[in-house]
């Protein structure tokens, strides 16, 4: 059942870790070392991965005998760092700087920078706490953000400009700070064999 609450915060969330506000500088360098970026194959790439994930995500882990609270506790400490990441201007998770003119829009665009090891984890992990349906509407409105984004990089840079890149890469830092401690908290409040 649609919940417009849970796909506004599922929205959010994704946006926050999926950063492509963030990644813009990323996307105007690659662009100006390969060329062209085709931005409907990076999305339509990272899309299937995340939806993918989303369908068998939980499948994997019980290959590997590994609860979802277990997985939402190391997804919460994955969205803490890219938290802290994003508000004290390092560098914790580098992209493949090595990329040819095609397979650029799917590596390092698609995956890592959009549908990377932090989106997976936040998308598995929301799955304990949010339904599949709103996760999947989720999904698909920050696909529809990200292509936007990917189509009007150069635009975005002007009319933001570093200063306005920078305080909105700060912001959403915050939040996904936020974010990471309520994922631990709920992750250890219903995994009873913890403590």
């Amino acid at each position: 059942m649609f919940d417009i609450r849970e796909i506004f915060s599922v929205t959010l969330i994704l946006f926050s870790v999926i950063d492509i506000l963030g990644s813009i500088p990323i996307i105007i360098n690659l662009r100006k070392k390969v060329g062209h970026i085709q931005s409907g194959k990076a999305t339509i790439a990272a899309g299937l991965l995340m939806i993918l994930f989303l369908i068998v995500g939980k499948s994997i882990l019980g290959l590997f005998g590994i609860g979802v609270e277990d997985f939402a506790i190391a997804g919460a400490l994955i969205i803490f760092a890219l938290g802290a990441e994003m508000i004290l201007g390092i560098e914790l998770f580098k992209p493949d700087p090595d990329a040819s003119t095609t397979s650029a829009s799917i590596v390092p665009i698609a995956f890592p920078l959009i549908a990377g090891a932090g989106t997976l984890t936040t998308i598995l992990t929301l799955k304990s706490e949010y339904s599949q349906l709103n996760i999947g509407v989720g999904i698909i409105i920050n696909l529809s953000i990200v292509y936007v984004v990917l189509k009007s990089t150069n635009w975005l840079e002007r009319k933001l400009g570093k200063t306005g890149l920078d305080v909105l890469r700060r912001i959403f830092g915050i939040i996904l700070l936020s974010i990471a401690i309520k994922i631990f908290k709920t992750a250890l409040s219903s995994d009873s064999g913890l403590f």
